[in-house]
C-alpha cells in the first residue's frame, strides 16, 4: 500500500518576522526551489502559525509536481518549488493593511529573488497588489520573470487575464472553482452519479467557495447548504446560488435580506451533517477534526481549502467508507492557471482558461483515483506517490534546493 512519508524534509528556509509596531507575526517557508524558484499564497488569519505555513509550503511543492506534464506536447509550463507566507492576524483588523505592508516590506528581498505569491486566505490580490507597491515591489511574481522568453508580452497576458470578468466575477476568482468543481464532477462520474442527483454542502462562499458553488450549480448539482461566518444557509432543493454570489460582502458574508421563504438559517457547524453527497469545505484550515467527523453523512469530502481535514479525522472518515478528496490536488487550479497563462499555455480567454482547467484536472483526479483503487490506499496516499515519481524527473531536468 502507498502511504505518505512519514517525516517531509527540513524547509530550505523558515522565518518567522515579528511587527515592531503590533507585535503581530507573520511567517515564510520556502520548501523547495526548482530553478531558483518557488510559489505559494500569502494569507492573513489570526492564529497563523509557522507550522501551518510550513504544511502549506510542502502542499504547494506537491501541487507544483502535480501540475509537471513531461509528455504533453509543446507545454510552457515548468513546475517552480513550494512556498508559502502567512500573517498572525484577523484581516478585518483595521491595523490589517498596515501590518501586510510592512510584512512585504521585510521579505521583499525574498519575493524578489526566489518567492512569488499572491492572494490567499483573508486576502484578495487587489489588496496584495497594492501593498506590495507601497513595499517598494515591482510585482509579487517578479522573481519568475528571469525565467520568461517574453517578459513584456507575459505581464500583459497576465494583467490581460486579471481584467477578465464572467458573469460579474474575475478570471481569477473563477479558475480556481472551476478545478474544485471538475474534481467533484469526476468523482462523480467514476461512482456513476448522475449530476442532477447530488446534493452539495460549502463551508466558506469568498473566492474558493463561491466559485465552486457556481460551476457546481450550473453543472446540475443542488448546492443544498453554504456557511459563512454568521451560520449556515439551507435549502434540501437547492439555495438561489447566483443570488447569494451577488450579495455576499467581500469576506464572503451574505446578506440574509436575499434569502428565499424555503431557504432556513442554521448553526455555523450545521453544513457538516447536511443531507449531502458531497461536502467540500473551502474555508479555513483545520475545519474537520477528530471530534466533528463523526457528524459527516456525505460520500466525499473534497478539499478546496488547504488542509481542512485533520490526518486524524480522515482516517475515520475513510474507515466509514468516505472518500477525502485531497486539497494538494483539488484546488491546485488556482496556482496553476497564473502559470499556465504567465507562461503561455493559455491566452487571456475565460473559455480558454475553463477548458484548459477541466482537461487538467480529468487527467489529475483520474490519474490519482485510479491508483488509490489499484493499490489500495487514499487518494491522498496516492496523490503523494505521483508526487514521489514526478520529483526526481523535476529534478532532473531543472535541479533543485531544499
Amino acid at each position: 500500500m502507498t502511504t505518505p512519508p512519514a517525516s517531509p524534509p527540513a524547509p530550505l528556509i523558515s522565518l518567522t518576522w515579528t511587527d515592531h509596531v503590533t507585535g503581530r507575526q507573520g511567517h515564510l517557508v520556502v520548501d523547495r526551489l526548482v530553478r531558483g524558484v518557488s510559489s505559494g499564497g500569502l494569507r492573513m488569519r489570526a492564529g497563523c502559525t509557522l507550522e501551518e505555513v510550513a504544511g502549506l509550503a510542502r502542499g504547494m511543492t506537491m501541487k507544483e509536481a502535480l501540475h509537471f506534464d513531461a509528455d504533453r506536447p509543446g507545454a510552457r509550463y515548468i513546475p517552480l518549488g513550494g512556498a508559502k507566507g502567512g500573517i498572525d492576524c484577523d484581516p478585518r483588523d483595521p491595523a490589517a493593511y498596515g501590518i501586510l505592508v510592512r510584512y512585504l516590506r521585510a521579505v521583499r528581498p525574498y519575493v524578489e529573488q526566489v518567492w512569488t505569491t499572491g492572494e490567499d486566505l483573508g486576502l484578495t490580490q487587489d489588496l496584495v497588489d497594492r501593498a506590495a507597491a507601497e513595499a517598494g515591489l515591482v510585482s509579487t511574481v517578479q522573481a519568475v520573470y528571469p525565467l520568461l522568453d517574453d517578459e513584456a508580452a507575459a505581464r500583459k497576458r497576465l494583467a490581460d487575464a486579471f481584467a477578465v470578468e464572467v458573469d460579474g466575477i474575475g478570471l481569477d476568482e473563477l479558475v480556481g472553482g472551476c478545478g474544485v468543481a471538475e474534481s467533484v464532477l469526476a468523482a462523480l462520474d467514476g461512482a456513476g452519479v448522475a449530476h442532477t442527483d447530488a446534493g452539495v454542502a460549502l463551508q466558506g462562499f469568498g473566492t474558493m467557495g463561491g466559485a465552486t458553488a457556481r460551476f457546481l450549480s450550473r453543472a446540475g448539482l443542488r448546492v443544498v447548504a453554504v456557511a459563512d461566518v454568521k451560520g449556515t444557509l439551507a435549502n434540501p432543493d437547492g439555495l438561489d446560488v447566483e443570488a447569494l454570489l451577488a450579495a455576499r460582502d467581500a469576506h464572503g458574508t451574505v446578506d440574509r435580506g436575499v434569502l428565499r421563504p424555503g431557504d432556513r438559517e442554521l448553526p455555523a457547524d450545521a453544513w457538516l451533517d447536511t443531507d449531502a453527497d458531497v461536502l467540500v469545505p473551502a474555508a479555513v484550515s483545520y475545519a474537520i477534526d477528530l471530534t466533528n467527523q463523526a457528524a459527516v453523512r456525505a460520500r466525499w469530502v473534497v478539499e478546496a481549502a488547504n488542509m481542512p481535514v485533520l490526518p486524524e479525522a480522515e482516517e475515520r472518515l475513510t474507515a466509514r467508507g468516505i472518500t477525502v478528496l485531497p486539497d494538494v490536488v483539488v484546488n491546485s487550479c488556482t496556482n496553476a492557471w497564473w502559470w499556465w497563462t504567465l507562461f503561455g499555455d493559455v491566452d487571456a480567454d475565460a473559455e480558454k482558461a475553463f477548458a484548459h482547467v477541466r482537461r487538467a484536472m480529468r487527467d489529475l483526479v483520474g490519474l490519482v483515483l485510479e491508483r488509490a483503487a489499484r493499490e489500495g490506499c487514499t487518494p491522498r496516499a496516492a496523490a503523494h506517490a505521483v508526487v514521489a515519481d514526478r520529483l526526481p524527473v523535476i529534478a532532473g531536468r531543472y535541479g533543485w534546493y531544499r
